[in-house]
């Protein structure tokens, strides 16, 4: 029996919309669930039978993943904030 979890182009579709979303409330939380998603169309697209309880474990960890990797890559190089000592008005 097949579910609807086995079409690759349903996870393809759930990345677009996850990106769509991630366009109008920033933040790259729905972009790495937009890439692990899309990383599942690929994975499911493969000649490969997987138990939907492994393929949301995979879509977990690819999304994880990406969320990891997103943070690192857009993360400020150094801190920009200025620490005062001395107060002006003294």
């Amino acid at each position: 029996m097949s579910g609807i979890w086995t079409l690759w182009w349903v996870w393809l579709g759930g990345a677009l919309a996850l990106a769509i979303l991630e366009t109008l409330i920033p933040g790259y939380v729905f972009l790495g669930i937009a890439l692990g998603a899309a990383s599942m169309a690929l994975i499911v697209a493969l000649p490969i039978t997987l138990a939907p309880a492994a393929m949301i474990a995979i879509f977990a960890f690819l999304s994880l993943l990406a969320w990891i990797i997103l943070r690192r890559v857009f993360q400020a190089r150094n801190d920009q904030s200025r620490v005062i000592h001395d107060d002006i008005n003294k």
